[in-house]
């Protein structure tokens, strides 16, 4: 982060400056006290379960250049701080810190790039960083800082070297991704699909596309949105000529096209993408045909930015998977694919594909509840047990009230089943379950806490 001036956060903010110096130069911004150094700004956030005015204290005596509150109770002569430490008055200081964010991203021309979808964001997003990165000084959101508050603690990562910026876009309501656009201003955008997660809040796939359009808000005519074409919902242009419009994918027509796909099992895939008379071979590192997709939407948007197809295979090479997505664990004569960060009909049909073309005596399937699926979460679970018996999986165990359903979807085929109420339970007869030789997918949504299970396997099998 460049250095910025406490006068610039009240201007930026619409806030007030209570006591200290305009000039205080503040050259980091944290919400978290352990996190905290010597000059940076401290916003105390007000949360479901913590209230960040709790901790001004420790952020004074940790060396805080700059306290951004909200509350009108505080008490100026409880801090113990110097006096060019700035105290900063806003409304609400999670408005507050979109607000800088929005402001601070402002000062840097350079390229933006926006992905949001229902499935694959993160490694969308991580194939497109390592492609840019071989021609730009690229940075991106860590791990889930997706969000309205973790996207715009993203953006202060922007310094002068800074040549392009990937940010990812999460939401689970209308109007958010609206926000986290307003803060960006990308110039281009992926949409990676439109599946079935948040449809309990949003209703209806249609809203889920609603939402994730609004990526789209604040496009000019200069502006890209990359959509996977083979995606029911995407396949259509929406941009009614206000913005350009490409379509990737497996279908002829796409502008940028899938071709001659192979799955190498656990070694990854390899396919071609063509466009025009153009063709060049790709090869990515982690395991699961969908990943093709993923890889070739961050091509697409790679080459709006003078990257050329070469560049990009040499990227797209360096990519690998993230922690707890299809990462592939051997040890003690077992493999684990730990896929716990969490999960979605779509996503559980892809980790089942990975599982079913992985190598191993047995294949297993741990598979956990997902969450916010609304009414048809019933139909949606037993689908997956479905697809399990179709894809060649000896041993199903489910964990969860819902993941009952994925048991009871997998009877009457090949596929043995096992139903646990809870995680615990699992894992104490995991032993009579599992053998030297086996395969073993973990999966669930993230409120499922899966990785126990994982680890369970791990030091089992250390």
């Amino acid at each position: 982060m460049e250095k910025i001036k406490a006068e610039e956060i009240v201007k930026a903010t619409g806030g007030k400056l209570l006591k200290g110096d305009p000039q205080t130069a503040v050259t980091g911004i944290s919400i978290d006290t352990r996190t905290l150094s010597e000059g940076m700004a401290f916003f105390a956030l007000k949360g479901e379960k913590t209230d960040g005015h709790a901790f001004l204290n420790d952020a004074a005596r940790a060396g805080s250049a700059a306290l951004i509150i909200e509350k009108e109770d505080i008490l100026l002569s409880d801090f113990s701080c110097p006096d060019s430490t700035a105290i900063i008055k806003v409304d609400n200081t999670e408005q507050a810190l979109q607000e800088l964010a929005a402001w601070y991203l402002s000062l840097f021309d350079i390229r933006k790039i926006g992905i949001t979808g229902s499935t694959g964001k993160t490694s969308t997003k991580e194939m497109l960083f390592y492609i840019l990165s071989e021609k730009y000084k690229t940075i991106r959101n860590q791990g889930n800082y997706n969000n309205l508050i973790g996207l715009p603690l993203s953006v202060f990562q922007v310094d002068k070297n800074t040549e392009a910026a990937i940010f990812e876009m999460g939401m689970d309501r209308l109007g958010e991704i609206h926000r986290l656009a307003e803060i960006v201003r990308p110039n281009a955008a992926i949409i990676t699909n439109i599946g079935v997660s948040h449809l309990e809040r949003l209703g209806s796939r249609e809203n889920i596309l609603k939402a994730k359009t609004e990526i789209c808000d604040f496009f000019k005519k200069d502006n890209t949105l990359i959509v996977n074409g083979d995606d029911d919902l995407l396949s259509k242009n929406h941009s009614n000529g206000n913005y350009n419009f490409i379509s990737v994918g497996k279908k002829e027509g796409s502008e940028l096209r899938i071709a001659e796909l192979k799955d190498l099992s656990e070694k990854g895939i390899e396919f071609c993408l063509i466009t025009g008379n153009k063709r060049v071979k790709y090869c990515i590192n982690s395991p699961g045909v969908h990943n093709s997709t993923n890889g070739a939407l961050a091509v697409a948007a790679a080459l709006l930015f003078d990257v050329s197809m070469e560049q990009a295979a040499l990227g797209l090479a360096r990519f690998f998977s993230s922690d707890k997505r299809l990462n592939i664990i051997s040890g003690n004569g077992i493999k684990i694919i730990d896929d716990t960060y969490n999960a979605s009909p779509d996503s559980m049909k892809a980790a089942l594909e990975v599982l079913s073309s992985a190598a191993g005596i047995r294949k297993i399937a741990i598979l956990g509840d997902m969450f916010e699926l609304g009414d048809e979460e019933e139909e949606f679970h037993r689908s997956i047990g479905e697809y399990a018996s179709q894809k060649g999986i000896n041993v199903l165990l489910s964990v969860g009230k819902n993941a009952k359903q994925i048991s009871l979807g997998a009877q009457g085929g090949k596929v043995k089943t096992f139903h646990f109420e809870n995680k615990d339970m699992l894992i104490a007869a995991l032993p009579q379950w599992i053998i030297e030789g086996d395969t073993i997918l973990v999966k669930g949504s993230r409120g499922m806490e899966m990785d126990e299970i994982v680890k369970y396997l791990k030091d089992t099998g250390e």
